[in-house]
């Protein structure tokens, strides 16, 4: 059987340097790797975010011609100490949200939205 090892989350991005702006200026993410305009990788503790341009191989017409587009319901989870402060620093920054802070059993959590509309889940773990 073939071992997997995880490569990285990909998002597609309609502006590479404007997604890159967004995860290191707002998210803490380092910059690892840039192609020009079509790809960048942004890490952030061991995590490669993949960001795909309109001009590189991973945003790519499928040959059944599905379009690859940002957005979506699937999400890049990110763990945070203390929720309420990220969320009022992101505001203040005019970070758009689709949701306020919700509270269940393992934690608390809210979503945000990157420049192209693809999710970010912060979840604060219960303590």
């Amino acid at each position: 059987m073939a071992t997997f090892h995880v490569h990285g989350v990909r998002y597609q991005t309609r502006d590479v340097e404007r997604a890159i702006a967004f995860y290191t200026t707002h998210l803490g993410f380092v910059l690892k790797h840039q192609a020009g305009t079509a790809f960048a990788t942004v890490s952030s503790n061991g995590l490669d975010l993949l960001l795909s341009g309109p001009g590189s191989s991973g945003a790519r017409q499928l040959p059944d011609g599905h379009t690859q587009e940002p957005g979506g319901w699937n999400r890049l989870v990110l763990r945070v100490d203390d929720l309420a402060a990220h969320a009022a620093a992101l505001k203040r920054a005019g970070i758009p949200s689709r949701s306020d802070i919700i509270s269940g059993p393992g934690g608390k959590q809210m979503q945000i939205l990157d420049p192209d509309g693809n999710p970010i889940e912060l979840f604060e773990p219960a303590r």
